[in-house]
């Protein structure tokens, strides 16, 4: 059983309540121990998300003083078994290795049987995954199974150590309130969390750990779903919001499609990313796929402009986390000043143009005195 036990307006970073009332964790459970990540990959590439979770997944473990493991599920070939080693530097003391022929391509079904017969085995009391099409796709199945909680999409993950629950915090009714949900008596206690939530951790190349291989209880035969072909993403060579280092993005603000141009010439001269709050991408002056908050992309750039964006708990649930912030606005009241690092309050369509020709000059001259290697170390 799930419950969202609190709720509380502010910040999207406010700090997990205490719950307001117990339920005792039902006995079957009382075995279930350790903190569990599932590494995901697709052809052999790693989805950063899995490294970002690792790093979290560390903080709970310490906290709850079990060991952390990764699961990794994929064909018997030299990559998958790489992932473990990935696994152990990014903070994981053990992983669950389950490789197969069968898993050369994601389908639900041979994931969900692998992953629910491994829980049932080792008995994980925290499963994470990342909240990608298939993170949520796996975890959806993988908990009804089970007949355990799974909290989506979460921005905050916490250890309550009175009863070793997991604090899921995550925004809700359109992102105006932060709740937090716990699993107070079933096992385990899962939660998805989107990609750029949590920082990546320094890696540690020394760590070692256990590898602890598991055979699939499943034939080829059994599987509905075949893959025909495989087509790429025609996006896929392009550079993704999610993990732009620059972005600059618009708001409301702007007025209209044709002032939003003024946005895209900042960022082609930053050599940034483009990205936009929720009532532009509604009105389409730019492709959905730019929308940065609660129901669109989150990021974590090491530098972040927004101009003409109020600062809503939405937009800010997704965009938080940048390094250095700049928001450009003519309320010098608005929200987002209160989060930012530098405000500028004024008109975003005098300053933006404005930010285009200084910026346009000084890179100029940067580039005219100094080497690349030198040109990189400026930008950061």
């Amino acid at each position: 059983m799930s419950d969202a036990l609190d709720t509380a307006t502010g910040a999207a970073n406010a700090a997990p309540r205490k719950k307001g009332r117990r339920v005792q964790l039902d006995e079957r459970y009382a075995a279930y121990k350790n903190v569990w990540v599932f590494i995901e990959h697709e052809r052999g590439v790693l989805h950063p998300v899995s490294l970002e979770l690792l790093g979290k997944g560390r903080t709970l473990a310490d906290a709850l003083g079990v060991e952390l493991a990764g699961v990794i599920i994929g064909p018997p070939d030299e990559a998958t078994r790489a992932f473990c080693t990935m696994a152990f530097h990014y903070g994981a003391d053990l992983c669950y290795l389950v490789a197969d022929g069968i898993f050369t391509h994601y389908r639900n079904q041979p994931y969900s049987s692998a992953l629910i017969d491994l829980v049932n085995t080792f008995q994980p009391e925290i499963l994470l995954l990342g909240a990608t099409t298939q993170g949520r796709d796996l975890a959806g199945s993988v908990a009804t199974t089970l007949l355990t909680g799974l909290t989506a999409d979460c921005t905050g993950l916490e250890i309550d150590l009175e009863d070793r629950s997991l604090l899921s915090s995550r925004p809700t009714f359109g992102g105006s309130l932060m709740c937090t949900i716990v699993n107070l008596n079933t096992r385990p206690q899962m939660a998805t969390a989107r990609p750029r939530v949590f920082p990546v951790p320094e890696p540690d190349f020394s760590r070692q750990g256990q590898i602890i291989e598991h055979r699939l209880a499943m034939s080829e035969d059994e599987i509905v779903t075949k893959v025909l072909d495989f087509i790429p993403d025609k996006h896929a060579d392009k550079p993704q919001l999610s993990f732009a280092d620059f972005i600059v993005s618009g708001g409301r603000g702007i007025g209209s499609a044709e002032n939003f141009e003024l946005v895209f010439d900042l960022a082609y001269a930053l050599g940034a990313e483009i990205g936009a709050s929720r009532p532009v991408t509604y009105a389409g002056w730019v492709d959905a796929e730019r929308q940065v908050g609660q129901s669109g992309k989150t990021v974590r750039p090491r530098l972040y402009i927004a101009a003409g964006i109020s600062g809503a708990i939405q937009h800010r649930v997704g965009m938080e986390g940048a390094d250095v912030t700049i928001a450009i606005n003519n309320d010098a009241n608005a929200p987002i000043f209160g989060f930012s690092n530098y405000a500028l309050v004024g008109n975003a369509l005098e300053l933006l143009p404005a930010l285009t020709v200084s910026f346009k000059k000084h890179l100029s001259a940067l580039m005219a005195g100094n080497s690349p290697g030198e040109m990189a170390e400026v930008a950061v």
